[in-house]
């Protein structure tokens, strides 16, 4: 391959590397909005990418079984880790901007709250998290 062959698939990458992101940008909903619900025993709903933080917490809480409290992510990930040593015990949830840091957070959590097996039980992002 000449060396003028691979500069143009090099620009050809490029240029539709840059309109494929433009493109998942533009179809990104703009009010993006998610929640996480927590019941007990690992029970858990969770909602992204809806219009409003009410409908998506009407949404994961409508999943949900049992009793259970949600917490509202915009532009964020949230997490639930649970004990699966005791899956009735120990649980912890958190919302942060990054998944890394939502996944860390939920099973620190877990841990601080006497978990001994701690694993994450489900996570959601909406779409700009």
């Amino acid at each position: 391959m000449t060396a003028f062959k691979a500069a143009n698939c090099r620009a050809l990458v490029l240029l539709v590397s840059v309109f494929a992101f433009a493109v998942l940008q533009i179809s990104a909903p703009a009010g993006a909005a998610g929640a996480l619900a927590v019941g007990k025993c690992g029970a858990y709903g969770q909602a992204y990418d809806y219009p409003a933080e009410e409908a998506a917490r009407a949404a994961a809480l409508k999943q949900c079984k049992g009793t259970c409290e949600a917490v509202t992510m915009k532009r964020a990930c949230a997490a639930l880790s649970v004990d699966m040593a005791n899956p009735c015990g120990a649980h912890g949830y958190a919302v942060a901007s990054r998944i890394s840091n939502t996944l860390n957070a939920a099973t620190k959590k877990c841990y601080d709250f006497g978990g001994k097996e701690c694993v994450i039980r489900a996570w959601a992002c909406d779409a700009k998290g």
